[in-house]
């Protein structure tokens, strides 16, 4: 049960927040261990329970964050402070109120006997699996700080991985974004108004394509709001179909054969996978456990497959070479480099150089991507002033030069 307090420190100062506990007296005593004199205590009402769950979604957590949690984490352990105390010295400083409710909460289990990946079970939208598993396996072999400083290196190679995507499709998407804007204002408020002008002087001989840009400004000036209707269902419905199963499934298989994406996303799902699953034999994971799990954190059913059927074969006496092999969205270079690792017995090694070659290809795709897509963005745009001018402006100066 979850518990709403309110609480005076030993110094005097008023203390809110919520408590998790079997009962009210548990409750009781979760706060007198913190060394707080509880003032009340009451049982989270479902309203209020949603708008906490509303707040946490809200406020969120980045891996920019996570990442940083776990690097303190470890610096703390390796200075000897102890687990829960370094977990208090953490939620103390942080400025995020949904990690502060997390740390806080991992601290009070910790104290009641649990132990640190137990802890962080209990919030799997914030710590995968994977994370789950290292932490357990560190506990296991005694190398707890050891599994976090890889937890932590892990987070912060895939944060800047994917800020280095981002940074390289927000200077087209922007630019196609406002483009889209700008056109659909032109084309429902602008082009009515210019293609008036002809209207008025009653002129029939008017080359077709003026008729037809003519045609299309009245349309949009007219039903402008049921095409805004249209764009946004159509929008709202291919969100909806990628989030059900069987449109995710098939989004998963197009997006590998978009034309210049397809290769980057090919590049982001295999360098995402040796980091995760080096990362995993790093902590001591059997390699079939290892497999699984990074299938379920590579996010694409593609791959997923793929990593799956590796973990089989690895079962029935095989080796995940033999399976990357044949597959066809597997490169046959990472294929054969991890057939060289699993020879010498040195595959979270060699899965690190693997990860490492493709995240500098993937650099040097989105530096081409965003050098390529420059250019194409400015013909496209011309494109469209061209018709502009051609279709309208230029019959308009026609006529005034007739008058």
């Amino acid at each position: 049960m979850r518990f709403l307090f309110k609480a005076r420190t030993q110094d005097g100062q008023i203390k809110e927040g919520i408590v998790e506990a079997a009962d009210r007296s548990a409750a009781v005593r979760v706060l007198q261990r913190e060394e707080l004199i509880p003032i009340s205590i009451q049982k989270e009402r479902e309203g209020i329970k949603l708008l906490n769950s509303i707040k946490r979604l809200w406020e969120g957590l980045s891996q920019k964050e996570l990442s940083a949690f776990f690097r303190e984490l470890a610096t703390l352990i390796h200075a000897k402070v102890p687990v829960v105390q370094a977990l208090r010295a953490i939620e103390e400083q942080s400025d995020n109120k949904f990690l502060r409710l997390i740390v806080k909460d991992i601290a009070a289990d910790i104290e009641d006997g649990a132990t640190f990946s137990d802890a962080l079970a209990k919030y799997p939208d914030v710590f995968s699996p994977l994370i789950v598993s290292v932490m357990r396996s560190g506990e296991a072999s005694g190398n707890l700080q050891n599994s976090i400083m890889f937890v932590a290196d892990n987070l912060e190679k895939n944060y800047q991985l994917t800020s280095r995507i981002r940074s390289a499709l927000f200077y087209p998407s922007f630019v196609i974004t406002a483009a889209a804007i700008i056109g659909f204002l032109t084309a429902s408020f602008i082009l009515p108004n210019l293609t008036q002008v002809i209207k008025d002087f009653g002129i029939s001989d008017v080359p077709w394509y003026t008729v037809a840009v003519m045609a299309f400004g009245d349309f949009m000036s007219q039903y402008w709001w049921a095409v805004l209707i249209v764009v946004f269902a159509l929008i709202g419905a291919f969100i909806y179909y990628i989030r059900t199963d069987t449109g995710s499934y098939e989004w998963d298989h197009i997006k590998l054969k978009l034309p210049v994406f397809g290769r980057l996303f090919r590049m982001i799902y295999v360098s995402r996978f040796a980091q995760n699953f080096s990362l995993l034999l790093a902590g001591g994971i059997p390699v079939v456990r290892a497999l699984q799990i990074t299938a379920d954190v590579v996010d694409n059913a593609v791959y997923q497959e793929i990593i799956l059927r590796a973990a089989e074969n690895v079962k029935a006496g095989g080796t995940i070479s033999e399976t990357f092999l044949e597959a066809d969205a597997i490169p046959s270079m990472m294929a054969r480099m991890i057939r060289i690792g699993e020879e010498t017995g040195k595959l979270d090694e060699t899965l690190v150089s693997v990860s490492d070659l493709y995240e500098e290809e993937i650099s040097v795709i989105t530096r081409n991507l965003t050098t390529m897509l420059e250019p194409v963005l400015i013909v496209v745009l011309g494109i469209g002033v061209a018709i502009l001018v051609v279709a309208i402006l230029l019959p308009i100066y026609n006529i005034a030069g007739n008058l």
